[in-house]
């Protein structure tokens, strides 16, 4: 996601292509400059629902103790001709693998802006953005709460962006 001139980016560009998982993908020129930065804020904004959506998810599976829903297996099922695959359950489904009890992880998630920015964004151009904002309004209450789903939301956060989890005192 870069955004420039033209000019400015046609000598970035081998290098874009280097960096990118292929020369004809995994990368755009977004347009003039500023265009990248808002497309990633968008990008974020999208992730916040998407990662909200699967903790969710996964914390109502949880929830029935009586059915014993063994939820590694679910999510690696779902990794494999499901609607909701993704490259973030894949990290789910690693992190429910390792240790779905997620003992030692701490409720909490943390906004790094772009969530905050994109329902901003939403409110300035008039355009409707509940599952965006009502994601980032998760994140504000899963501070000081002990909620597993915002420990799942924690830890798919550090899988993919290597972001601090805050872990458990006891």
């Amino acid at each position: 996601m870069v955004g420039g001139a033209d000019e400015a980016f046609a000598p970035l560009k081998p290098i874009v292509e280097r960096l990118a998982p292929a020369p004809d993908r995994g990368w755009v020129h977004t347009g003039p400059v500023g265009s990248g930065h808002f497309v990633k804020m968008i990008h974020n904004g999208i992730e916040y629902g998407m990662m909200q959506a699967y903790a969710e998810g996964f914390a109502l599976l949880r929830g029935r103790d009586d059915l014993r829903i063994d939820l590694a297996a679910v999510a690696e099922s779902w990794r494999h001709g499901s609607v909701v695959r993704s490259w973030l359950l894949d990290l789910t489904a690693g992190v429910l693998a390792d240790d779905d009890e997620l003992a030692g992880v701490e409720a909490f998630v943390a906004d790094s802006g772009e969530g905050r920015w994109t329902a901003l964004e939403g409110i300035e151009q008039g355009i409707p953005t509940p599952v965006m904002s009502i994601a980032l309004m998760a994140r504000f209450a899963s501070q000081g709460q002990d909620d597993w789903s915002s420990k799942l939301l924690a830890m798919m956060r550090r899988q993919f962006g290597g972001h601090a989890v805050h872990l458990s005192k006891g």
